[in-house]
């Protein structure tokens, strides 16, 4: 039997695996091309009193499940005391077995912490002990936390209103040498039924100069803060859609559209596809334009809990998969760009794992040279980033692409204690590689499958994106 979490063989049932991961990945650097940390909190190097602070602060995958738990809100994201709250988290956590989070949480009490015990009820006191006194040591700030996890580059997360002085400021400090660039997420922009569109046309007019009166306006003003984005180093951008549109319209029409909406009236649901297939044709070129990559989160339905929403805002735990996917306008959006103004290089992710084989069949028919993998099929997202759902992912993109030029893993996270998800993605690929070899379909070449290993653990990203880094 094996031991729990074995740095071994965790997650890697294989001899040939086991060696792939130590001889390759292990130990490699990190890209996190895509995020929701704070930019803010890495220039003042955040520290944390508490390990609840850390952990279950705007963690709504913890969230989620201590509400399953029968654990009252008030535990969860209300004023209870922090020890309270930590205890009813590991009450939680013991029933969590064959959950992801489970061994997340023990892989970052392993790496940062340094304990290889298991977090229980019973051993909760133990665990908050010797968490909030290797919390209190140097090293363990936010810029600690990721110096540590050998992270060279993050991307976080964006509005094109942003004035981006925290990053500015980062980056002017020689004290700290990871870059920390912006990624470019309008969802604001897009979001055209959303209340307080009008007045966000106001501030993005404001804060780029451009006095907005139309959607072209609106357009010119979107392409300066492009710009200013790109000076500052951003290369990619992040959309999150309920599914991705093509539903054409003429620029009259569109024109109407944005004209009604800024002036505060209601438009039906046909005039927001349309709208919204119009924005997105646009920054798609002006990404063509740029260099950068798109890439495009959907398959999400949102804030489903009205009362909890309501108390508690978005991204606090009531989302949940959407199966409403057309992918006839995936497939003919993507096309309408190509023929337009080009298509960028582009991510796909749904956060459907339904969609996976319609991903990698959609993006096998926008593949160009000289570009590697210009469509790709994004790692496996939120309700999938399991040992199973990246496993699945791995497998559907081998099937049908190329998984030797995949980008790989990113956190998507809120929480600088998120880096072993890199470890563990990474295991989790050396674990399927060396099942492959093992059973005979694939040679076993270890230069051929090392390289691999290292480029989609790694290289690939820096590749892809651009980021000035040098490879491994």
């Amino acid at each position: 039997m094996k031991r729990f979490m074995d740095d071994k063989d965790f997650l890697i049932s294989t001899k040939t695996g086991e060696e792939l991961f130590h001889t390759y990945a292990e130990g490699l650097p990190i890209v996190d091309y895509h995020c929701h940390i704070s930019p803010q909190e890495i220039l003042e190097d955040r520290h944390y009193e508490t390990i609840t602070d850390v952990w279950l602060g705007g963690d709504h995958y913890k969230w989620r499940l201590m509400r399953a738990n029968g654990v009252e809100e008030r535990y969860v994201t209300g004023d209870a005391d922090p020890r309270e709250k930590f205890q009813r988290w590991a009450e939680t956590l013991e029933r969590c077995i064959g959950n992801p989070v489970y061994q997340w949480s023990h892989l970052e009490l392993k790496r940062f912490f340094g304990y290889d015990g298991v977090l229980s009820g019973s051993t909760a006191q133990e665990v908050w002990d010797l968490a909030n006194s290797r919390l209190a040591e140097d090293g363990m700030s936010c810029r600690g936390l990721i110096e540590r996890s050998n992270v060279r580059l993050i991307c976080t997360t964006d509005d094109p209103a942003d004035t981006l002085e925290w990053h500015r400021r980062i980056a002017a400090d020689p004290s700290f040498n990871v870059k920390v660039v912006p990624a470019m997420r309008p969802d604001k922009a897009l979001g055209i039924e959303k209340p307080g569109f009008g007045e966000y046309v106001e501030r993005l007019s404001e804060v780029s100069g451009v006095q907005v009166d139309s959607f072209d306006d609106f357009k010119c003003a979107l392409s300066r803060r492009l710009d200013f984005f790109a000076e500052m180093g951003c290369k990619a951008s992040d959309h999150a859609l309920d599914y991705v549109m093509d539903v054409p319209a003429t620029e009259g029409e569109v024109e109407r559209i944005f004209e009604a909406r800024r002036g505060g009236a209601e438009v039906p649901e046909e005039d927001v596809l349309k709208y919204k297939t119009a924005f997105m044709r646009f920054v798609a070129s002006e990404y063509v334009r740029l260099g950068w990559a798109m890439q495009l989160h959907y398959g999400c339905k949102r804030d489903n809990n009205t009362a909890m929403f309501e108390r508690l805002g978005p991204d606090t735990g009531y989302d949940c998969i959407n199966n409403h996917t057309p992918a006839d306008q995936l497939a003919d959006f993507l096309d309408d760009l190509k023929e337009s103004s080009g298509l960028p290089k582009t991510i796909l992710y749904s956060l459907n794992p339904n969609d996976n084989i319609i991903i990698d069949s959609i993006a096998g028919c926008f593949q160009e040279g000289p570009a590697v993998g210009k469509i790709q099929h994004g790692s496996a997202w939120w309700f999938n980033d399991s040992n199973d759902g990246m496993r699945a992912q791995l497998s559907t993109l081998a099937n049908e692409g190329v998984l030797g030029n995949f980008v790989g893993m990113l956190t998507d996270s809120r929480s600088f204690l998120s880096y072993p998800r890199h470890e563990y993605f990474r295991r989790v690929l050396c674990g399927l590689m060396g099942e492959w070899v093992e059973t005979g379909m694939y040679p076993d070449d270890r230069m051929t499958l090392g390289t691999m290993i290292r480029d989609i653990s790694y290289n690939n990203a820096v590749r892809y994106f651009g980021f000035p880094l040098e490879e491994v």
